[in-house]
């Protein structure tokens, strides 16, 4: 999907459907989750292939997704790490650490994003 938007969503993980926020914007992306001390659901950055948690109060659980929202890897980062980047990411997931693993999300699972007006594939 092109032409994302920043604004809410949910997030479609097996049977769980999770609050999303949708960072698309240089702006978004670029705030992220500095100045929080926590999430309640998962905050998608897109475009994106890396993160950081520089300035981060929190643990975070980081999803890399391909463009057909397939989970390339997922790892969790404690503040003040520099992520790799992932070559084949086109979007990165982040939420709360350990919340990954309740959804059953690891490497070779597809999520859904649903937006309100569009749904991403599969």
């Amino acid at each position: 999907m092109a032409n994302w938007q920043d604004g809410p969503g949910t997030l479609h993980a097996g049977t769980h459907r999770i609050p999303l926020e949708i960072a698309a914007s240089y702006r978004a992306r670029t705030r992220g989750l500095l100045g929080r001390d926590g999430i309640d659901g998962a905050m998608l950055l897109t475009p994106a292939a890396s993160v950081h948690t520089f300035r981060m109060r929190f643990a975070i659980d980081v999803a890399y997704l391909d463009r057909d929202f397939g989970v390339l890897a997922v790892v969790t980062m404690a503040p003040g790490r520099l992520g790799l980047p992932r070559l084949r990411s086109r979007h990165v997931l982040e939420s709360a650490a350990g919340a990954m693993a309740g959804w059953g999300l690891r490497a070779g699972t597809t999520i859904k994003v649903d937006v309100p007006g569009r749904l991403t594939p599969r």
